[in-house]
């Protein structure tokens, strides 16, 4: 069922204009363009069941076009490129070709008939997926311009660990676009344009980032892992971190192997028995002695209610555990004061 963006009936637009062909090249247009059912064929299959060469299928193609845009046909639907135009407009000006597409219909049949009419109206430019972006249609060649580059910029400020909210994502992107937030319209345009990117992307809780990102590009346990204690916001047991993985993701998550995985990636920090927090969060990596030499070496000399209050904001152990590893003489001494410093 069409939506309320455009009134027309693709499919039969489509038969109207491919009217304009020879039988033959009929057929050929619906295949390549998969203006019936399922995808469009490419130029090899359809040469093979023709017994022609590839080459052939694409002047075929070609001239088809040509002719459907000479044809009386094309000059009697202008009002329905007219409104394919404003409805790209309002979708953003530059738009993600499959995002775009299933915005006006879900059937694929009928986003293939709608692409067709993309390839054939005078005001629609399409560009091919590079390192950078996805397929792509626009109608503003400048505005297109300024997306591209704003992308870019966005992308380059970012490194693998950070991961933004769709709204300050989208906030980045009108910085760097030199507009400012506010504007409904034209924010819901700017997540849309961060579609197009293919630096870009969306981790499985909802946060962006870059797409090479370990965290938006899941590859294992580990990263399920990190999603969950981010999500969480405090430290976790790991067999809670399993069982979230499993909750949350519908992945299974051994505790044993979740355990092995978290300790050994510098995301993680062990606080406890068994029980870790995000190194990103602040927490100082080490067993107990070397956080209170840490902590130490960053204050100075400290008291023992100090040093016990510092190392237990860091570490979910018993207050005797940090008395036995801050009164080795091999590792720590008292000043005149009392007060404790790294041997």
């Amino acid at each position: 069922m069409i939506k309320e963006t455009i009134s027309f009936k693709p499919k039969q637009v489509g038969k109207t204009l491919l009217a304009s062909l020879p039988e033959r090249a009929q057929d050929i247009m619906r295949r390549r363009y998969g203006l019936e059912e399922g995808e469009g064929e490419t130029l090899e299959a359809i040469g093979k069941r023709y017994g022609i060469t590839r080459e052939r299928v694409r002047q075929i193609e070609e001239f088809s076009l040509k002719t459907i845009r000479k044809s009386p046909a094309f000059g009697m639907t202008r009002e329905v490129f007219a409104e394919l135009e404003v409805a790209l407009n309002e979708y953003g000006g530059i738009v993600h070709e499959r995002e775009f597409l299933n915005h006006l219909d879900k059937n694929l049949a009928i986003q293939n008939n709608l692409h067709f009419l993309l390839v054939l109206g005078d005001a629609f430019t399409r560009l091919k997926e590079d390192d950078h972006f996805h397929h792509r249609w626009l109608v503003d060649e400048a505005l297109a311009s300024r997306v591209h580059e704003s992308l870019k910029q966005v992308a380059e400020t970012l490194s693998e660990t950070d991961l933004l909210s769709e709204r300050d994502m989208v906030s980045r992107l009108l910085t760097a676009l030199k507009e400012s937030s506010g504007n409904s319209s034209l924010e819901e345009k700017a997540r849309r344009w961060l579609l197009i990117s293919k630096n870009l992307g969306v981790s499985p809780v909802g946060e962006w980032g870059l797409a090479s990102s370990p965290s938006v590009r899941i590859r294992g346990v580990r990263d399920y892992a990190f999603l969950v204690l981010r999500k969480q916001g405090s430290p976790m047991h790991f067999l809670e971190v399993a069982k979230s993985i499993e909750s949350l993701f519908k992945r299974q998550a051994n505790p044993a192997t979740c355990h092995n995985e978290l300790i050994k990636d510098h995301r993680f920090v062990l606080v406890g028995r068994g029980i870790y927090a995000l190194t990103e969060w602040g927490y100082t990596p080490g067993i107990v002695r070397e956080v209170i030499e840490s902590i130490i070496k960053e204050h100075g000399p400290l008291t023992e209610e100090e040093v016990l209050a510092r190392v237990l904001k860091e570490r979910y152990v018993k207050h005797n555990t940090v008395l036995v590893n801050l009164k080795n003489p091999k590792f720590f001494k008292k000043d005149k004061q009392g007060r404790y410093l790294a041997s």
